[in-house]
């Protein structure tokens, strides 16, 4: 179908809220009418109507105090809906405990997650033991360009999807060690593809490194990518090369094969 005709069929409407929705984040918790129509860049007549309905609906909740908007739980429920088409994080949610549980002297926590744009969309874990554990929410969104799952999904997408992404954008310097040009990043996704792992040491948070293998679906595509997460004092080289990437690349392929590619 012609670009031209695909528009004719576009609820503009839909659109536009499903785009109010993913305005609210970490950061930016509620919003108001104006900060949502600037962010828009519309006038504020028009997210009016699209708000009262989310809010009928229970997507949103506006404070009468403040009159700024929220998210509510059954926001939840979209994402809900789509795990629960898809069966690899039940299956996987056994491996990631192990993994989590045969390298526990390490302190790791073990995580799987797809791509989604610019981001990388964490949808299960198996949480590290301790007060000072790094633990992610299911449904977490991070940069894919600095973390080592993000960047070992991006290294198995072609160049054309590669250039989509990150048209016209800069890449968000997290720390001294994330990388901030495309070019360079690239260069660092060709070795990653070769390797068929990522690391990445502090390139989202300082003091924190990762490590992550590919998960392929039945036509060989990259479907997600499941890695380690602990700080940089607990991994060394020679755990890496003899303990941890093993344990992940063999659980990779046996997750690989429950997608059913051999």
């Amino acid at each position: 179908m012609a670009t031209g005709e695909k528009n004719r069929y576009n609820a503009n409407a839909l659109e536009r809220g499903l785009e109010i929705l993913t305005l609210f984040n970490e950061k930016e918790k509620t919003l108001s009418l104006a900060e949502i129509a600037s962010k828009l860049g519309v006038s504020r007549t028009m997210p009016y109507r699209l708000l009262y309905t989310l809010q009928s609906l229970g997507y949103l909740h506006q404070n009468e105090q403040t009159k700024r908007y929220e998210l509510t739980p059954k926001v939840l429920e979209l994402g809900f809906s789509y795990l629960s088409t898809v069966k690899l994080p039940e299956i996987s949610q056994p491996y990631l405990d192990s993994i989590r549980d045969e390298l526990d002297e390490f302190g790791v926590s073990c995580h799987l997650s797809i791509l989604d744009g610019r981001d990388v969309v964490y949808i299960a874990s198996a949480s590290a033991r301790g007060i000072a554990a790094i633990n992610v929410n299911i449904g977490l969104r991070l940069p894919a360009h600095a973390t080592a799952n993000g960047k070992l999904l991006l290294a198995y997408q072609k160049k054309e999807k590669l250039n989509q992404i990150y048209y016209q954008s800069e890449l968000d310097p997290l720390t001294e060690r994330t990388y901030t040009s495309l070019a360079d990043l690239e260069q660092e996704l060709q070795v990653i593809h070769q390797n068929g792992y990522a690391i990445s040491k502090g390139e989202l948070y300082k003091g924190i490194q990762s490590i992550a293998a590919p998960i392929f679906d039945r036509s060989g595509e990259i479907f997600a990518s499941i890695n380690v997460v602990t700080t940089n004092t607990t991994f060394n080289d020679h755990a890496i090369e003899t303990i941890v990437l093993p344990k992940l690349l063999d659980t990779a392929k046996k997750l690989t094969s429950f997608m059913g590619y051999c």
